[in-house]
């Protein structure tokens, strides 16, 4: 079977509702898995199919029925669930965070696609995504030069990330309760109680955890325009504004706590109330930015 990230996610998340049902117990209808899953019903099908070779799932008449067990080795790696776009992101991220890198710093496509494990076409097409912002700068045989950030670049793209994300946050509190996203906002509360249980040993994993919940906000309500902008809000307000590494176990367990305080307001679905923790947690992140300025 071929590398396909969607299907394959679809195909982990598929085993997770199977394995939550009782054996005889009637699947959703393709519709209904289409909106649960966020793929399409051509790929519902392909994963209903996969389900029943492997007899999770059989038909019986126009429904689709629980036949077995789903054993715990059934899932694809998370690895290949991933779009090589976002591994790269990710990897990228991390590198900039743990390696505390600094403006001026030499990116080699070779070297770092070797130690993300990918191909160094996914490599370059990352960069040059940057590369329009002025934050990275490609140099003749030289390979590219990371520049940083300036404080009035990054001041503008705040209000930018203030007028999208208070869009999402307010439109997310009324969607219906059966919109899949309210599923993955408890999954995301459940990992930062978890990280907030050994915020000592990980603090530095909520990079990650931040980036994840807001773009979860975000998506809530799709816009093309907003899903491109936001690889570059990712950069700024998940990097630079944590370059200072002073406080940063503490700084990041009261993000933790303000995301505690938003997913609560998310879930009583009054979107007064989720503007305002959004606007709440929204101004914190400026003035932890711009303490990381004036630091460096």
């Amino acid at each position: 079977m071929k590398s396909d990230t969607v299907f394959k996610r679809a195909f982990n998340d598929m085993l997770t509702i199977v394995g939550a049902q009782e054996i005889g117990a009637v699947l959703p209808s393709e519709n209904d898995l289409s909106a649960r899953l966020g793929v399409s019903r051509t790929t519902v099908r392909k994963v209903l199919s996969q389900l029943s070779a492997r007899g999770y799932v059989s038909d019986n008449g126009r429904n689709r029925l629980v036949q077995g067990t789903v054993p715990g080795d059934a899932h694809f790696p998370q690895v290949e669930t991933v779009p090589t776009a976002q591994q790269v992101e990710k990897s990228f991220m991390e590198w900039m965070l743990r390696g505390d890198t600094k403006p001026g710093a030499q990116i080699n496509e070779l070297e770092m696609a070797r130690a993300f494990g990918v191909g160094t076409t996914g490599i370059r097409e990352f960069l040059n995504r940057f590369r329009r912002f002025g934050l990275i700068e490609k140099r003749p045989n030289a390979g590219w030069l990371f520049k940083g950030f300036t404080q009035d670049f990054a001041m503008e793209l705040f209000e930018i990330r203030e007028m999208f994300e208070l869009r999402s946050a307010q439109a997310l509190a009324v969607l219906p309760p059966t919109a899949p996203v309210w599923a993955a906002l408890r999954q995301l509360e459940r990992e930062h109680h978890a990280l907030l249980g050994d915020i000592d040993g990980r603090f530095q994993d909520f990079s990650d955890l931040d980036n994840r919940f807001h773009r979860l906000i975000n998506a809530a309500v799709p816009n093309r325009f907003i899903d491109d902008f936001y690889d570059i809000i990712t950069v700024i307000f998940h990097y630079h504004y944590q370059w200072n590494k002073r406080d940063e176990r503490q700084r990041n367990e009261v993000a933790i706590r303000e995301h505690l305080a938003y997913f609560e307001a998310l879930f009583s679905r009054d979107p007064q109330r989720a503007r305002a923790a959004c606007s709440r947690h929204l101004a914190s992140a400026k003035h932890t930015m711009l303490a990381a300025f004036s630091d460096d």
